[in-house]
């Protein structure tokens, strides 16, 4: 009997350890709303993590966007060379497959828009390259220069001619001026008015002629436009990195964003998270509980 109250005494703190734990632990998300006993509400109730659900996602968001996705440190990630070689294999790959891709640019596109997104592409590109060169042709004054020069070369054509040779210079000076501003105003007034219809034609019909040419076109023997191009994706992308990030992460604000997706959570889906992710260092806790409680009896015999 002696010999089993020094065994009993260890295995009762054990026990007693273990299921205070498991309890306390079970505590943190249960129960998972207030009880109420003839209108006094229980102490203890709700649990830990519902009762504090909006301060624990406050500062769960606040922790990780100040210490694991701030600034700094994903500049460093983003910027790294491990990183930098990942977009340099992508590029690598991406080029080596449509080196032997023998659809069209068109079908190539339609992998990843639909026929309307392309047709609508298509068109915005033709419109904007249209607008744009309608106006720096109406801007440049192009007909004041075109007839200046044409104008010049037929008064060089008459002077050489039989009106030069009666001494008509006068004439052909007299006569130039108007000429000059005439044509000038007639070309001028046809860029104005119908330049962007006439370019918008030929950018269409370029457009369509570029839709029907294979990948495989665009990449074989370009070798240094691709390595041209390699570099002007990585400048542009570091740039991106560096100059850009800190307005991309205020205006997502990583906090808010977490903060709102603990919030959302309900009490059981945010008890099966942590359990998924804790649950080998809960168990250990409990455990460690059965132990201390061992180890408390042991010592208990000692008085």
């Amino acid at each position: 009997m002696i010999e089993l109250a020094y065994i009993a005494r260890p295995l009762i703190g054990a026990v007693i350890g273990y299921i205070t734990n498991d309890i306390a632990i079970r505590m943190l998300f249960r129960p998972r709303t207030a009880k109420y006993v003839f209108g006094w509400k229980l102490p203890f109730t709700p649990g830990l993590i519902p009762k504090e659900k909006s301060r624990i996602a406050a500062s769960i968001g606040d922790a990780i966007s100040k210490n694991l996705m701030n600034r700094e440190v994903l500049g460093k990630t983003l910027l790294a060379d491990e990183m930098i070689d990942k977009i340099k294999n992508g590029i690598n790959d991406f080029v080596n497959i449509q080196k032997h891709n023998n659809e069209t640019v068109e079908q190539f596109l339609s992998h990843y828009l639909s026929a309307d997104d392309v047709k609508s592409l298509s068109e915005s590109v033709s419109n904007d390259l249209s607008a744009q060169i309608h106006t720096a042709l109406s801007s440049a004054q192009l007909g004041t220069m075109i007839a200046s020069i044409v104008v010049a070369h037929v008064m060089e054509k008459v002077k050489s001619g039989m009106l030069g040779m009666f001494g008509a210079d006068q004439f052909i000076a007299l006569v130039a001026t108007p000429a000059e501003n005439l044509l000038a105003k007639n070309i001028n007034e046809i860029l104005s008015n119908h330049s962007q219809e006439m370019v918008g034609t030929l950018i269409d019909d370029q457009i369509k002629n570029f839709m029907t040419i294979p990948m495989k076109n665009l990449f074989i023997g370009r070798e240094k436009q691709i390595e041209k191009a390699e570099l002007t994706i990585l400048s542009l992308y570091k740039t991106l990195v560096t100059e850009q990030l800190p307005r991309i992460l205020d205006t997502i604000n990583i906090s808010k964003i977490v903060e709102s997706r603990i919030n959302e959570m309900d009490v059981k889906e945010s008890e099966k998270l942590i359990l998924e992710v804790m649950n080998r260092e809960l168990k250990a806790i409990v455990w460690l509980g059965a132990l201390l409680g061992f180890v408390m009896g042991c010592i208990n015999l000692l008085f």
